[in-house]
């Protein structure tokens, strides 16, 4: 672990102008995570932009957010796995030309195929993996790293996943390319330490999503907490009073 720990304070607890008047952007958007940051950081305020690669389940995710009146998010299609850097470079240019801002990304999309041996991870789920994880994570915060660093407080926020669990047998390309992010939160944590952008990790709790029953086939899903603790610490990380917690990672598991 290349990354210090930090927890979540005990006293902390949403408010609903902890994001007030700023912008987020969150990957894998209607995913079980990123469904639940995008709500969360709605309801603290934030004009929420929401991306991923099905349109229609983010128009879905779009409609449920206005159902239960949270504040309009913004639909931006993007299949991380297939986008080009030309790609990432017209959405900053985007979110700078209708807001004149971006203030937080959270990267909650992930590539996951399910476990596997070494000797039969199929070449393709390796590549998807490696990119969707790693890859596009970098290439979309550096297409944005500009829009980030004019605010006067910005943070990027990376979802890690239990390092102690994904160093083991079969977890493939998905436990390298979490290792991997890992030491790429490391490393731009020591370049924008300086800089107005705030750089840190989410460990979240196991959780009730469609990635945990895939890893824990067999597992009572419905026993797994959803999803909205995690999101709340990322609502955290986003806010200014996440300042003295830069370059670390957000451990949300039980001590």
């Amino acid at each position: 672990m290349t990354l210090p720990v930090s927890r979540l304070p005990a006293d902390w607890a949403t408010a609903a102008d902890a994001l007030s008047d700023r912008v987020v952007l969150v990957t894998g958007a209607y995913g079980g995570l990123g469904a639940a940051v995008s709500r969360a950081a709605a309801r603290a305020g934030a004009t929420v932009v929401i991306t991923g690669k099905r349109k229609r389940q983010l128009e879905q995710l779009y409609d449920a957010m206005l159902a239960e009146g949270l504040s309009e998010p913004v639909i931006h299609p993007l299949d991380m796995e297939s986008a080009t850097p030309r790609e990432y470079e017209a959405l900053a240019d985007g979110l700078q030309r209708d807001f004149g801002r971006l203030d937080g990304i959270v990267h909650a999309a992930a590539s996951f195929a399910g476990l596997s041996p070494i000797a039969m991870h199929k070449p393709d789920d390796w590549l998807r993996a490696m990119h969707v994880n790693v890859s596009a994570p970098f290439a979309l915060t550096q297409a944005c790293m500009s829009l980030l660093t004019q605010a006067s407080d910005s943070s990027v926020v990376f979802v890690l996943d239990d390092p102690e669990l994904l160093q083991r047998a079969h977890w493939g390309a998905y436990g390298v390319s979490k290792a991997a992010l890992e030491r790429f939160v490391a490393i731009l944590h020591q370049e924008t330490d300086a800089s107005p952008m705030r750089v840190n990790a989410l460990l979240p709790p196991p959780m009730r999503t469609a990635l945990r029953r895939q890893a824990y086939f067999g597992e009572d899903i419905m026993q797994r907490p959803l999803p909205d603790a995690a999101a709340a610490a990322a609502v955290y990380l986003l806010s200014a009073q996440s300042v003295e917690s830069r370059g670390s990672m957000l451990d949300m598991r039980a001590d």
